[in-house]
């Protein structure tokens, strides 16, 4: 059936009628905390992978490890911190980038930084070896490994002069499958 323009805009409705969505709706919708490996894996499997990679991709990735490091938070029991460990390092043995963690605080010190609201475990960041504080987010949450090397390869292009504007729109889409949040103990 063919609508038409006015059709169409019958259709589609104005935008005064469109649903106004709150940033803690946002936040809600965005981020995904995981007890278990089924849950993890069910999040994980909505989540696009990422197939098509530019000419330079591996060139760039094993020319730039020694020039950057991988830095990601971590907490005790949290299941997707170890699944991103498991992949950033063997990321970081492919390619030539070191892998290591860092403690809350500062993590939640660089989100804020960023003005990324702080959402849980894990967060990874890259930064140059030579810079601790020019930091670039290249997760939030766990992802599937292509995903990884594609963000950590716009990381690098980010950091050696391609326009960060365009860097950041293709790593946009952080999956925000992270831990449970540890519960405060009572006495």
């Amino acid at each position: 059936m063919l609508l038409g323009i006015p059709g169409l805009v019958f259709a589609i409705g104005s935008a005064a009628t469109a649903q106004t969505v709150s940033r803690e709706d946002a936040m809600r919708a965005a981020i995904h905390p995981v007890r278990d490996n089924g849950a993890m894996q069910a999040w994980l499997s909505r989540v696009p992978v990422t197939r098509d990679f530019p000419d330079d991709f591996t060139s760039t990735l094993s020319g730039h490890g020694q020039a950057f490091t991988i830095e990601m938070s971590t907490a005790p029991g949290c299941l997707p911190c170890a699944d991103l460990w498991t992949k950033l390092v063997a990321l970081g043995r492919h390619y030539g980038w070191q892998v290591r963690t860092i403690g809350s605080q500062e993590a939640m010190l660089r989100s804020g930084r960023l003005g990324l609201p702080w959402v849980g475990h894990p967060v990874a960041w890259v930064r140059p070896l030579a810079d601790v504080n020019r930091t670039i987010p290249v997760a939030v949450g766990t992802d599937h490994r292509p995903n990884l090397a594609r963000n950590l390869y716009l990381a690098a292009k980010m950091a050696t002069g391609v326009r960060p504007d365009v860097g950041v729109r293709a790593m946009s889409k952080f999956t925000g499958i992270v831990g449970v949040p540890a519960r405060a103990s009572t006495r």
